[in-house]
């Protein structure tokens, strides 16, 4: 790659100045602490001493821990608890949590300070002074004002805020433990602070649990006076309605309803009546008219006078019979036992007609009674629907009235619920550890730690101490350096071709290092800077290089121009970047071409840059490549193609058969077949246009104005011109904004960048990077006609 040592970039010189270095390497910091030793390791037991002297001056502190079990399960002593309780892991957390919170509020801690007397103790803000200036005035026979309640209250809170420091609260993860831990100058009174505030936060839980179940029950109590007028009223009002609308019953059912639905069955019973005593006449009236026997019915057969008649009339029949055959037809016993037939027979249908005349009066009975069933029903029904219509107004009144009493009766038990559980303790908190006291104390630490952490810092402040000062004397020893002036020696022609080096380090120019061997053949960059009005104006700036190699390209077949969509340039059958993870050294370098270009544009909206030599289609294939980056990025690029000898871009792109009119642009450069094509990877492309040279390079900066009026791209990339440069070429490239060389590594790079720059004249300047096509033909016409997609 190319070989910086006789840099491009001779604007920028940055030749190391020799400066006077006032530092110290490993090797000098060692033997300055050596020879400082005894100084150093006394400074170190000077720390150590000062250090244990202190410590034994600190007043120690003895920690005594209690342990407590806070379960937010609470005891199940009633079937209604008076707080729900926390099911889910997280609100027992948060409920245990809580619990430690209490621990430390200011009525737990107030009524230690008062069982413990800590609002006397000189360690919580208390003290003999008050009774030290009682004595004093005692003796010279003055009586002290006695304390206040403001000042009881001050000296109050000052021992809660010095006992709030004295504690600390401590929750084990993922249990129900919470460790208090109580330090004092005391280890006695620290164990019995310890269990004195565990035993009177247990106290302050069970009288807020029957707090709460106080003030719960004198809420219910207020409002069961209340509840309890309200259902007097809805009863009151109830009842009153009845009375005024005869509504009189049963529980069950009311005493119209009942007789409505008796007179009902009564209806129907007397009309069953009646048709049985219809059907009975019936009967009889038609065994009356037949000439059958008319006794020969129910009610006769059943009586027994037309049974004792039917009898007698028999044997008179009998009689008769036996007469005849032995009298005549005249004899006097013959006509006497006939009478006695007839009168029988007349006196059955006599019976009979009697029967006939009890069933029309049973008829007209049963007929009478039950069109009187019917008059009271209709009556009842009338009285019914009037009872149904106020009934409405009555259910209205029965449920409020069951609905106060259900009210009232839901407080009423609540209420005497939660007065039985003001003299329950639900809470299942209880000490599982007493505070004992404690044996060693917990602050300060050891002695031992104290001389070591004191023979550590005085040992590393001695030698702070004697390093800073060797610094500071030898930056006042030393002398300042004068101010060299170096004539500057013009760069001979042959400078401005960089040398290329068989290497393989990263394409950035600023990684590349220097070869050391370089040195000594540039004596120029041992001198110090030059001023600022010394400095000549750059010749060109150092080019950026990239690497375009197999590894960051795939092989198409071509003749696959036109897809479904439009046109794919990546189908053109040359090299192109693979599709993938956008962070490569290619894509990189690339990247900081583009910024070089916009930088040098000045802030032009859309910068022009020209890929030159290169060959015939290793120009044209990392122009295509250099596109397909920038694009991939997002960048929106015009591509020209602007070798109007060749036009291998053009060739591709615009072959026979391929082009449509519906993927045409609107840019073009004077004819129809050098129209702007589209295509579906976010670049535009402007073929060759027929002609010579200067007619070529007048429409391509034609076009390039148009694209720039429009304003539709961000980048325009010119494919060529070709080498050697005609002098429309040179004219064209002085209207680009930026040039990138192309250099085949099958050939000798440092001649084609010779070349190139001897090509390009004054426009060099505008070189602002370089590609090493390291594509190998050889590769690339073995593996023609395969595909790699």
């Amino acid at each position: 790659m190319l070989d910086y040592n006789q840099p491009i970039d001779r604007a920028r010189p940055e030749p190391p100045q020799q400066k006077t270095e006032a530092g110290f390497n490993v090797l000098e910091l060692a033997n300055l602490l050596w020879r400082r030793k005894i100084a150093i390791a006394a400074a170190a037991l000077l720390g150590a001493t000062l250090a244990v002297t202190i410590g034994k001056s600190l007043t120690p502190r003895y920690t005594a821990t209690a342990q407590l079990y806070v379960d937010p399960r609470e005891l199940q002593l009633v079937d209604r608890e008076l707080t729900p309780r926390a099911q889910d892991v997280s609100g027992m957390s948060m409920v245990v949590e809580s619990q430690a919170r209490l621990i430390t509020s200011n009525s737990v801690l107030l009524k230690v300070i008062q069982q413990a007397g800590l609002d006397k103790d000189p360690e919580f803000g208390g003290g003999d002074g008050r009774s030290l200036m009682s004595s004093l005035l005692g003796l010279i026979g003055l009586q002290p004002r006695a304390p206040s309640a403001a000042d009881n209250k001050e000296v109050q809170l000052a021992a809660l805020e010095a006992l709030n420091r004295h504690i600390t609260i401590r929750k084990t993860e993922k249990s129900f433990i919470v460790d208090i831990e109580v330090w004092s100058t005391d280890p006695a009174k620290a164990a019995m602070l310890a269990n004195t505030l565990t035993s009177a936060y247990l106290a302050e839980s069970r009288s807020s649990q029957a707090s709460a179940a106080r003030r719960a029950t004198n809420d219910l109590s207020g409002r069961l006076k209340e509840l309890r007028e309200r259902l007097r009223s809805a009863e009151t009002a109830l009842a009153t309605y009845k009375a005024q609308n005869n509504f009189v019953g049963t529980q069950d059912a009311l005493i119209s309803d009942q007789q409505l639905s008796a007179s009902n069955q009564r209806l129907s019973a007397a009309r069953a009546a009646t048709m049985d005593a219809q059907a009975r006449l019936d009967q009889i009236e038609a065994s009356r008219r037949t000439a059958a026997d008319a006794g020969a019915n129910s009610e006769a057969l059943q009586s027994p006078t037309i049974a004792n008649l039917r009898a007698q009339y028999a044997d008179a029949r009998k009689k008769y019979a036996e007469q005849a055959g032995e009298l005549g037809p005249r004899h006097p016993a013959l006509r006497q036992t006939e009478k006695q037939v007839e009168d029988l027979k007349r006196t059955i249908n006599e019976e009979i007609d009697r029967f006939a005349q009890s069933a029309k009066n049973d008829l007209t009975r049963a007929r009478d009674f039950e069109a009187s069933l019917n008059r009271a029903l209709e009556a009842q029904k009338r009285q019914s629907v009037q009872l149904s219509q106020a009934a409405v107004r009555l259910r209205e009144l029965e449920r409020e009235a069951d609905a106060s009493r259900d009210v009232y009766q839901s407080f009423l038990k609540r209420s005497r619920e939660t007065e039985e559980q003001e003299t329950l303790n639900t809470s299942a908190a209880r000490v599982i550890g007493e505070a004992t006291v404690p044996q060693r104390r917990s602050f300060p630490p050891a002695m031992s730690m104290f001389a070591m952490i004191g023979f550590i810092f005085g040992a590393l402040a001695a030698s702070g101490w004697f390093v800073a000062a060797e610094l500071l004397f030898a930056g006042a020893a030393a002398p300042a350096p004068a101010p060299a002036r170096r004539e500057r020696k013009p760069m001979p022609e042959k400078a401005r071709t960089p040398e290329l080096l068989q290497a393989s380090e990263a394409p950035r120019p600023q990684q590349v290092s220097q070869v050391p061997e370089a040195a000594p053949a540039l004596p120029e960059l041992a001198a110090p800077s030059l001023q600022p009005a010394m400095v000549e104006k750059p010749l060109m700036e150092k080019p950026l290089i990239a690497r375009l190699q197999e590894a960051d390209v795939i092989h198409t077949l071509g003749a696959i121009l036109a897809t479904g969509s439009g046109v794919d340039l990546t189908r053109l059958g040359w090299p192109t970047l693979r599709p993938g993870f956008p962070l490569t050294r290619l894509l990189n370098a690339w990247r900081d071409m583009r910024i070089a270009v916009a930088r040098r544009a000045g802030g032009k909206a859309m910068p022009v840059i020209a890929l030159v030599g290169g060959g015939e289609t290793g120009r044209s294939v990392s122009a295509l490549n250099f596109a397909l980056a920038a694009a991939r990025d997002g960048v929106r690029v015009l591509m020209i193609d602007a070798d109007h000898q060749l036009h291998p871009l053009s060739n591709r792109v615009s072959r026979p058969g391929k082009s449509e009119p519906s993927r045409l642009g609107w840019l073009s450069i004077g004819s129809k077949a050098a129209r702007e094509i589209k295509t579906v990877n976010g670049i535009s492309v402007l073929p060759a246009s027929e002609g010579d040279a200067g007619k070529a390079a007048d429409a391509i900066r034609k076009a390039i104005a148009q694209a720039r009026a429009a304003g539709g791209y961000d980048l325009v990339i010119l494919d060529g011109p070709a080498m050697p440069l005609s002098a429309a070429g040179r004219k064209l490239l002085d209207d680009t904004d930026a040039l990138v060389a192309v250099l085949p590594t099958s050939l000798d790079i440092n001649d084609s960048l010779e070349e190139i720059l001897t090509a390009l004249g004054r426009a060099e300047r505008k070189l602002v990077g370089v590609v090493l096509d390291e594509l190998t033909p050889a590769i690339e016409t073995r593996q023609r006609g395969r595909q790699y997609a």
